[in-house]
């Protein structure tokens, strides 16, 4: 009662390789452009705002809001938003060391600034910007390194 194996990609797991491999690799993408668009510039002013608020609550220490601190507020906001756009257009052009540098400059900056407003020594804030920017860089490069090749294409 023997019986003959089926023929290669016979069967269910035929089936199921052949499947598979007609299936894309990549997830969906269940946004449209239109929310990617908003996204692409939203989360910046969001993050912007928020940022712009702790360097006012941070340099006014807990004493009474006055004009020149909303005023401080808004500009530092408005800073971050700009930069943080410019950073999310360009740094992605740039070769992956450059790439993963100005983003974890960005970060690092921005931390070392809101540390500084609140009244520290200029030497400690940027000792802590440059931590922060290199624990970053380490996370980004490594991100970049693994996902892309030398030319900048991402690997799948």
């Amino acid at each position: 009662m023997a019986q003959a194996a089926p023929a290669h990609g016979g069967g269910m797991m035929g089936k199921v390789r052949a499947n598979r491999a007609a299936r894309p690799t990549r997830t969906p993408d269940l946004f449209d452009d239109r929310v990617h668009t908003v996204a692409r510039y939203g989360i910046p002013v969001v993050l912007g705002l928020v940022y712009g608020f702790w360097a006012a609550a941070n340099r006014r220490g807990g004493g009474e809001i006055t004009g020149w601190n909303i005023l401080f507020g808004f500009v530092t906001a408005a800073t971050f938003i700009v930069l943080c756009i410019a950073v999310a257009t360009f740094a992605p052009l740039l070769k992956r060391e450059l790439h993963s540098l100005v983003k974890s400059g960005f970060a690092g900056a921005a931390v070392g600034f809101l540390y500084s407003q609140t009244g520290e020594s200029v030497y400690r804030s940027v000792a802590l910007g440059v931590v922060v920017a290199a624990g970053i860089f380490v996370v980004f490069f490594y991100r970049y390194y693994t996902r892309e090749d030398a030319v900048g294409n991402r690997v799948r």
